[in-house]
């Protein structure tokens, strides 16, 4: 189809896309580029495109500044939230998807409203309630949480899902002698592996990139990734913090771009899935 275009339409379509990748791209290449220099060659002027290249900043975050903790509290809330939102959700998005009443209707929306509350509001009610149980700054606490507000979407998402699966598929393993249950586990989920990649990979991002609920919840050794470099933005003063900061903000992206890559064509077919119907 693309090759019935013009050749200026085409030239032009590669050109402004062109253009958009590389100014989207620019801010993380620069922050990327510049975490491997010393304070005085990232931010001289003119930039110094080759001054020499050097591991120092990541090594002093990583292992001077312990971030390989907070590296494995953010691994820990994640990869916990990432599969207690899908146990829920994917049973969860399987019964609204089969039920046909308003009251599921009406679950949704009221699913939706809450995923839609700022989570400053939310923090001003569980918070304190936390400090008087006694149970603030704990992973258990955190990986709640973020399950009870990124659940909604994910329930959403897997619905969406399984609404695109023909009923006739259910119907014919209950006519071969399953249960509703055994249908779901035999039948239904092994043909849900794109949507439950992408769905896994959104509560997976939504988790992995909170800092408000991460940073008024967790202290200390206790701080996940966004959280703890929180204590090197905004450093202008003391450029050697900044560009800790730099790296550990690289160190954060990375493993999301790794994912991307790994999973992009699931991810791009379960979007495609979940796109048709719902």
């Amino acid at each position: 189809m693309n090759d019935r275009l013009p050749v200026w339409l085409r030239t032009l379509n590669s050109l402004g896309l062109t253009t958009w990748l590389v100014i989207a791209a620019f801010p993380f290449a620069w922050m990327f580029l510049i975490s491997f220099r010393s304070p005085v060659d990232a931010f001289s002027v003119p930039p110094k495109l080759f001054a020499p290249m050097t591991l120092h900043n990541f090594y002093t975050i990583w292992f001077e500044d312990h971030f390989w903790r907070y590296a494995l509290n953010s691994g820990v809330v994640t990869l916990v939230t990432v599969a207690v939102s899908l146990a829920i959700a994917c049973p969860a998005g399987y019964a609204l998807s089969r039920y046909s009443g308003r009251l599921g209707f009406w679950l949704l929306v009221s699913a939706l409203i809450f995923r839609a509350m700022p989570h400053i509001v939310l923090l001003t009610a569980y918070r304190p309630a936390f400090f008087e149980m006694g149970i603030w700054s704990r992973y258990e606490t955190l990986i709640i949480v973020l399950v009870a507000i990124n659940q909604p979407f994910t329930i959403w998402m897997m619905r969406s899902f399984f609404a695109n699966i023909p009923k006739e598929l259910d119907e014919a393993a209950l006519m071969d002698g399953c249960t509703r249950f055994q249908a779901f586990r035999l039948v239904i989920m092994p043909v849900m592996g794109p949507g439950l990649v992408t769905a896994g990979l959104f509560a997976f991002l939504l988790a992995y990139n909170d800092f408000l609920i991460s940073s008024q919840l967790m202290n200390g050794e206790m701080a996940t990734m966004t959280a703890a470099l929180g204590n090197y933005m905004g450093q202008s003063k003391h450029l050697d913090k900044l560009m800790l900061g730099i790296a550990g903000a690289v160190s954060v992206v990375i493993p999301i771009i790794v994912l991307i890559v790994l999973f992009q064509k699931q991810i791009v077919a379960g979007m495609t899935q979940g796109a048709v119907k719902g």
